[in-house]
């Protein structure tokens, strides 16, 4: 694209003047007062011939590859011309969920080998963002003409959820679960792997005795059992239309993915196999288990890809290919959302065969605003319609979640800021309860 400089605006508004000073004193010669016009025509016609020289440009962007929600970074523009000095400004195309802190663009600083420009962003929201274009321009030798270029880019930034507050919550957590000396607690007679023979003390269980090691040794003998850690946890997320509406200033799926977070930092740091699931109208992150503390980077990425959606969670579909992803038995964690039990009739009928053969948990946050509006003190008629429908939407929920319970999951209904906490605190108990 090739467009006239604001010198070049200026310069045809300086030669008006003349030439109609011109036209005014010598009305013969009015043609005369052309003569400004056509020698900036000719000046722009030669400034964008001699400025035309993109097969020579040569441009790069350079994004890291991931930030946190909130975090700064830089973004570095680079370009050149091959063979010759030319003044460059450049402008990036990103999306909503970066925001740039003073301005997209700029002229870029010369350097050895052309010129360079930093940028500013702050990310706004989690998911995947991406610079999708970079234009660039440049002026002719007189300055008369702006020669631009777009060139597309594929620069693309994971905006990971903020997990410091997480892992502040998980030490806290581990801490309560832990001895002096930093072992984890194992509680006797506790679960299924067999660990170690030990003398038997009164206030042992006699399921705990070892007969015929004890005939063997002449003395009693009690077996020592420890947790299993080897248990596969699956944290299915719906990122479906009622887990996008916003609960405190942020959308239920994104506190839905840092409780989901949480708990795999301490399901890793016990031995444990996370494994991450979301879905919609259909299955979309499917992760591999994964096991360790290292994998919790690999774990944090994947939750990158949970996106934002508008439509209706088909939870037959996505509960069916959960299900036929599991070979063994699991720990199965859906953070969801309902409004009534029509709605959430699917889902039911889906769960009573996942319980068959998984420990399945649901995770909900409590519906605040509804609750507020059913136990608002009314002053009109008004606000005694409106607690009613609230208070019957509430009681709605309730039967879903009796129903939940009847086939067999559990159903935690939790604060937003206790979501991650409560989650942690049932799974510790699950792991303790041998459930697992």
């Amino acid at each position: 694209m090739i467009y006239p400089s604001g010198r070049a605006v200026w310069a045809a508004a300086a030669g008006a003047v003349p030439a109609f000073l011109v036209a005014l004193a010598l009305p013969s010669l009015w043609y005369l007062g052309l003569l400004w016009i056509c020698l900036l025509l000719a000046f722009l016609a030669v400034d964008a011939a001699a400025g035309r020289a993109r097969k020579s440009l040569a441009a790069s962007l350079h994004a890291p590859p991931q930030v946190g929600v909130g975090g700064q970074f830089t973004v570095h523009v680079a370009a050149r011309f091959s063979g010759r000095t030319r003044t460059l400004e450049a402008r990036v195309g990103h999306d909503e969920r970066l925001a740039p802190i003073g301005g997209t663009g700029g002229p870029l600083a010369a350097t050895k080998d052309g010129g360079s420009l930093d940028l500013r962003f702050q990310a706004l929201r989690r998911g995947i963002a991406s610079f999708d274009r970079l234009w660039l321009r440049w002026r002719g030798p007189f300055g008369l003409v702006w020669n631009q270029i777009v060139l597309p880019m594929e620069s693309k930034v994971a905006v990971l959820p903020d997990v410091r507050s997480a892992r502040d919550q998980a030490i806290t957590l581990l801490q309560r679960n832990a001895l002096p000396d930093g072992h984890a607690q194992r509680r006797a007679g506790q679960g299924r792997e067999f660990e170690a023979l030990k003398d038997y003390q009164p206030g042992m269980g006699r399921r705990m005795i070892d007969w015929k090691r004890s005939a063997r040794h002449g003395r009693l003998l009690a077996r020592e059992f420890r947790i299993e850690e080897n248990n596969n946890i699956v944290l299915a997320i719906d990122s479906g239309r009622l887990m996008c509406e916003p609960v405190d200033g942020l959308p239920k799926v994104d506190r839905a993915v840092a409780a989901a977070l949480l708990s795999a930092f301490i399901a890793l740091k016990g031995g444990d196999m996370v494994s991450l699931f979301s879905f919609d109208a259909r299955p979309r992150v499917a992760s591999g288990a994964v096991r360790g503390s290292a994998s919790f980077a690999m774990i944090q990425k994947r939750a990158v890809e949970i996106d934002y959606s508008n439509e209706e969670t088909n939870f037959t579909l996505a509960l069916t290919t959960l299900a036929a992803r599991l070979d063994r038995r699991s720990l199965v964690i859906i953070f969801t959302d309902f409004v009534d039990p029509i709605s959430a009739e699917l889902m039911l009928r889906t769960v009573g065969r996942l319980t068959e053969r998984h420990l399945v948990l649901f995770m909900m946050i409590r519906d605040v605003e509804l609750e507020s509006l059913a136990d608002m003190p009314p002053s009109s008629g008004e606000d005694v319609a409106r607690a009613v429908v609230a208070g019957g939407l509430l009681r709605e929920r309730q039967v879903v979640i009796g129903r939940l319970r009847l086939l067999g999951a559990h159903v935690i209904e939790a604060d937003h800021q206790r979501l991650g906490p409560a989650l942690v605190e049932r799974y510790l108990q699950f792991k303790h309860e041998d459930l697992l």
